[in-house]
């Protein structure tokens, strides 16, 4: 006689909840996740991570190793991205200008905007070679440690800022990540008033990484465009040259999308 697990009797709403909890932690791992992993790191019973994991994985939306047992992120999951990303002018407008950014600086280029309280890679362009950023459309970011994300909250309000900081805290990524309130301000500012921002491996060691704002029509911040790269790729001399072409193709995105010059103030 065969036996089956039978479903866990968790409410549908609660189950959902799980189902989403579980790839969104699946997709921020980039070597994948165990069920006793998923089940330790969400508190929820094995049987019950279990049963969803296999429903995810038959429906294509998980690969799970068969040596590792660990579960990845399916590429059924590519598909839901292409109706959120529809509506995004900025994506298609930003691409050919990445692109030949791209090939300038032979750095990877990534669009980013902000969505609740997490900077979002919405397009990736990279170039050929050995080096590789771990890195992937749809990867959330956290704004106080990247370049992308302090271009993006430089030009919020204070009131939507302590807001985001509060939900999501200010980790700390590696021993340069900027960790209180007032550093970031004061570094806020700078992003203001120099145009870009700068990672400096405040995300991760080795790599730095710049970004600058994209505004919209109405003058309100739109999106990031950033360039990312290894410490020895992006340095004291090679700076200047990248931050040019950086700002450039910024503000031809932001001009693309209307941007004229007026920027309502950010309050920040």
């Amino acid at each position: 006689m065969t036996l089956r697990m039978s479903p866990p009797t968790d409410s549908p709403s609660v189950a959902v909840e799980r189902a989403l909890a579980m790839l969104e932690s699946v997709a921020e791992e980039s070597e994948g996740l165990s069920n006793a992993d998923i089940s330790r790191k969400l508190k929820i019973p094995k049987s019950s991570a279990s049963y969803i994991l296999r429903t995810l994985e038959k429906k294509g939306y998980l690969n799970r190793e068969q040596g590792t047992g660990k579960y990845r992120v399916g590429l059924k999951v590519l598909s839901l991205s292409r109706g959120a990303l529809s509506g995004l002018d900025v994506r298609e407008v930003a691409l050919p200008i990445m692109r030949r950014l791209m090939e300038q600086t032979s750095l990877t280029c990534h669009l980013a905007i902000l969505d609740g309280p997490d900077a979002v890679y919405i397009e990736k362009v990279e170039p050929q070679g050995f080096i590789k950023m771990d890195t992937w459309v749809g990867r959330r970011m956290r704004v106080h440690a990247t370049s992308v994300g302090k271009a993006l909250v430089a030009h919020i309000t204070r009131e939507r800022l302590e807001k985001i900081l509060s939900e999501q805290g200010m980790e700390k990524r590696t021993p340069k990540t900027i960790t209180t309130a007032p550093r970031l301000l004061k570094e806020l500012e700078k992003v203001r008033q120099q145009g870009y921002a700068v990672d400096d491996e405040e995300n991760n060691m080795g790599a730095r990484c710049v970004g600058a704002p994209v505004f919209n029509q109405h003058g309100s911040i739109e999106a990031s465009l950033g360039l990312s790269g290894t410490i020895n790729q992006v340095n004291p001399q090679t700076m200047p040259r990248i931050l040019e072409a950086l700002k450039d193709a910024a503000r031809h995105v932001s001009m693309q999308l209307g941007y004229r010059g007026a920027r309502r103030a950010s309050g920040a």
